[in-house]
């Protein structure tokens, strides 16, 4: 124990290697990313928005559920341990993909990959938070979550590219065959289990223990409830974003490869930003970080149903891209900070079934909406509800990050 150190610097080696495996984990979700919805309307004739967001709902759904059980069971089995039965599950998924007769296929691959996603980036998530420490939290979450989402960047912009110069299948999806070989080797023969890490922390923190883990970080605990509540709200833009975009910009005469940089231009700002955005994380207060990063993303949201040109669509993407990367690394170092290290892998577990139930929630009912009233209507609901999910943060969360800078400390004290 004597020799287990925490921090960015002395575990480098290892948090190289978990960032690069998040890298992979994140291209699986690229592969759907641009041209699922096409293939559900040209090679299944499925016309419905709701019948094509199926694939989303069942993936946000599995993945929240995969959340939850990856953080109630890490303590118990180990973080390296879920990591390779992660990318197990993610064996079969490109194959599937390439093989499939009907839209049940479909279905049943983002079972698998709502699987591998909830393990595999869960474990990533906790074992890089016992690696680094205290000190920062954020930068990790940020280099995490920026590999992982910049991989969902290219890969959604390859497989669109690559769909639009040689066909929707087979050749999209040999990608995923090979991030899956890499992940699996990766995860198996080079991570090392960090419950020594967890172990050298405990001695240290001044966080009291949750007595009621599930209850307070979905609601009763001021800060993990708001948390989780702006994480569920953020997801329902991603599942919008991820199935309305490219049936929007089909609908508006854009083609296959202008889609293509369309929806992977957001994910690659989120991605990328979170460099920076990480690290500002924990300069800056984070309560301050999460209600700008919400109001942006209504702001644009809104904005968003107006939108005709090439050139709108670019510059909304990127701001909505950035609004999410002010975010999403904070949400995870808020969780960090806000918990003891025995209760944080299943609090980070809470906290990501409700913010990936958004993907389901969201796909649902901007899918309802675009059948019942019109596309750009359901992009109008998710930018109020991104809104009042900023006035929550805004009213409800206390400063805990004391020597932090409060860019609204005029405002709330």
């Amino acid at each position: 124990m004597d020799d287990v150190k925490l921090g960015l610097k002395e575990n480098w080696k290892q948090f190289s290697l978990l960032v690069l495996v998040n890298a992979f984990v994140g291209g699986m979700v690229g592969l759907e990313r641009s041209i699922l919805p096409e293939i559900a309307e040209k090679e299944f004739e499925i016309a419905a928005t709701t019948a094509i967001l199926s694939f989303i709902v069942v993936f946000g759904a599995v993945k929240a559920i995969s959340n939850y059980y990856a953080g109630a069971l890490a303590n118990k089995f180990g973080r390296k341990n879920l990591l390779v039965l992660g990318w197990v599950f993610a064996i079969p998924i490109p194959f599937i993909l390439i093989f499939a007769e009907n839209w049940n296929w479909i279905i049943a691959a983002n079972v698998l990959l709502g699987v591998n996603q909830g393990l595999a980036w869960s474990s990533t998530v906790v074992m890089k938070i016992d690696l680094v420490g205290e000190k920062q939290r954020g930068f990790a979450m940020g280099l995490n979550e920026f590999a992982g989402y910049f991989a969902v960047a290219v890969v959604a912009f390859l497989t669109g590219w690559i769909a639009a110069e040689y066909g929707l299948r087979p050749y999209p999806f040999y990608l995923g065959i090979g991030l899956m070989l890499l992940g699996l080797f990766f995860s198996n023969f080079l991570i090392k289990d960090t419950r020594h890490h967890v172990a050298k922390e405990e001695n240290t923190s001044e966080v009291s223990r949750l007595k009621n883990i599930f209850k307070e970080t979905t609601w009763t605990h001021k800060n993990l409830g708001s948390v989780s509540q702006a994480g569920l709200i953020n997801n329902l833009n991603d599942g919008m974003a991820w199935g309305l975009f490219p049936i929007l910009l089909s609908h508006k005469g854009f083609n296959l490869e202008q889609i293509g940089i369309v929806t992977a231009l957001y994910p690659a700002v989120w991605g990328i930003g979170q460099l920076f955005t990480g690290k500002m994380a924990d300069i800056f207060s984070k309560k301050d970080m999460l209600f700008i990063g919400m109001l942006l993303q209504a702001i644009v949201l809104v904005i968003l149903v107006w939108a005709e040109t090439m050139t709108h669509y670019v510059v909304l993407s990127a701001l909505l891209g950035w609004g999410t990367a002010m975010v999403y690394p904070t949400f995870l170092a808020t969780i960090a900070e806000n918990t003891h290290p025995q209760d944080r892998a299943k609090s980070i577990g809470v906290f990501r079934l409700w913010r990936d139930l958004g993907y389901a929630i969201g796909a649902i009912l901007t899918g309802v909406i675009a059948d019942l009233v019109s596309t750009e209507a359901a992009v109008m609901l998710i930018g109020i509800l991104t809104l009042i999910s900023a006035l929550i943060i805004l009213f409800r969360m206390d400063y805990r990050d004391k020597g932090a800078i409060k860019i609204l400390g005029w405002f709330n004290g």
